[in-house]
């Protein structure tokens, strides 16, 4: 406390103005500012605010590219799909298709199969029904001779 008032003892000024004089010194702290001002926009605002706008134009670049990239990449895509459905749809038909004409050669190697096996089963019950008649014969020719010597036996 007893400083602050020494302070402010010590700073009367003995003649006009006293602590808040103007003169040329407010017009000179102004030309200083400025100059600073000026001096600063030049050596470092400047050149920063190029390099911001510099950076913005470079970012701004690279985001239409990647959003032309992107757009580009749905149709791809889009075509693509398109593509593979059409694929798909064509091996779907190819697949039936295929699974009727493999249908039909089976059904014609089961008709041919069928055919040659009744032929086969006509022949055999042909051949079995000849070998009866032939059996029977035989066995009809052995019965007459036997009845012929049994009854001669029992003439006898």
């Amino acid at each position: 406390m007893i400083n602050l008032s020494i302070l402010i003892s010590s700073s009367e000024v003995s003649g006009p103005g006293g602590l808040f004089d103007i003169n040329a010194t407010l017009p000179l702290i102004a030309i200083q500012f400025i100059l600073l001002m000026v001096i600063l926009n030049v050596i470092l605002y400047s050149p920063l605010l190029t390099i911001i706008e510099e950076r913005k134009e470079y970012i701004l670049s690279h985001l239409a590219e990647a959003s032309e990239k992107l757009a580009q990449a749905k149709e791809l895509t889009t075509q693509y799909e398109q593509d593979l459905d059409t694929a798909r749809k064509e091996a779907q038909l190819e697949i039936a298709n295929s699974q009727n004409i493999h249908k039909e050669i089976l059904d014609i190697e089961l008709d041919i199969s069928q055919k040659y096996i009744d032929s086969l089963l006509e022949t055999i019950s042909s051949d079995l029904l000849n070998k009866k008649k032939t059996a029977l014969e035989s066995l009809d020719t052995s019965v007459q001779s036997l009845c012929t010597e049994v009854e001669t036996k029992l003439s006898i």
